[in-house]
């Protein structure tokens, strides 16, 4: 079984539950764990996959608390780094329907510094770049890009996921596009929901947004449409693969949740040329990514959310 290397941010969601979407009407939060790499590395190591976490939290209480979830989920954070800045915070606020917006006091996570050592363990592996906060400029803007020529130098199965948040880009979606597009030309496989599909690509449809992104480079997209499903585009085949019906009472982490179910499945293959080429395997493996991103809207927080081998076999 291959590793995955995610790479980004760990930070304290402060989600403010059964109180609406209104943060400024919010009394009561409940501290959680969040961060999409960092989600995405749990996700795959409570499959029972290996992974790896690669990002910077403060050397804090909160910092601490973060590295130690992470350590109980069985995450490797041997690659962690600690700064003196505050860990990063996140206010998330929830409406009914379980879509939450967010508001961002950035800290620690910018601080990542790139470490020429880490690209030793990355020949044949997976490189996953999911980070919100990742092109924002600093340190880890910078790691980020050294991380990115290492996977392609050693041989890795590289995966982007933008996660586009309105509140980091407000009036800059220009820059955003721009910085991502190189991701999406190198990446084997690009995760994006529908808002990020047509800002990358400027079209109005999922079939044409994904068709000018394999232009770009992208070999295998996925478009996650929520309780829809997801869009899977690849060079010879299209197609909505279902998900499954649930009550979300939270969305936080069910796109981190699918796309590391997905990593995790891409990783137990012999090669990863198969999901290139076997255009039923990858529908599949998308299906049970689907549960997976679907079962973590049943309940709050994000890491505290994510899915079993056992709860995906039930669904």
């Amino acid at each position: 079984m291959k590793k995955v290397y995610c790479i980004g941010e760990l930070l304290i969601d402060f989600v403010a539950e059964n109180q609406g979407s209104d943060l400024s009407k919010a009394n009561h939060f409940t501290k959680k764990a969040g961060g999409a790499p960092a989600n995405v590395a749990c996700v795959i190591a409570k499959l029972g996959g290996k992974s790896a976490f690669v990002g910077c939290v403060g050397n804090d209480p909160f910092g601490k608390f973060l590295l130690n979830v992470l350590k109980n989920e069985k995450v490797d954070v041997s690659l962690a780094q600690q700064s003196k800045t505050f860990t990063t915070l996140a206010f998330v606020s929830l409406a009914d329907d379980g879509e939450r917006d967010f508001v961002f006091n950035r800290g620690a996570d910018r601080e990542l510094k790139y470490d020429s050592t880490i690209k030793k363990g990355f020949e044949g592996n997976l490189i996953h770049f999911g980070a919100a906060t990742a092109l924002l400029g600093g340190p880890l803007e910078e790691a980020y890009g050294h991380y990115l020529f290492d996977a392609l130098t050693k041989d890795c199965f590289i995966s982007f996921d933008p996660n586009f948040r309105i509140d980091l880009w407000k009036e800059n979606e220009a820059t955003f596009i721009k910085k991502c597009l190189p991701f999406v030309e190198k990446s084997h496989l690009c995760k994006f929901s529908l808002e990020e599909a047509q800002l990358l690509s400027k079209k109005n449809t999922v079939e044409d947004a994904c068709q000018k992104l394999h232009e770009v480079g992208a070999k295998i997209i996925t478009v996650t449409l929520g309780k829809e499903g997801t869009f899977v585009s690849t060079e010879k085949k299209q197609g909505v693969v279902d998900s499954i019906e649930v009550n979300p009472v939270d969305t936080t982490g069910a796109g981190d949740a699918f796309i590391g179910c997905l990593l995790h499945q891409i990783a137990q293959l012999n090669s990863f040329q198969r999901i290139f080429h076997e255009s039923e395997l990858l529908f599949n493996m998308v299906k049970k990514a689907n549960k997976a991103g679907a079962l973590t809207t049943t309940k709050y927080g994000a890491i505290a959310a994510l899915p079993s081998e056992a709860d995906l076999a039930e669904a």
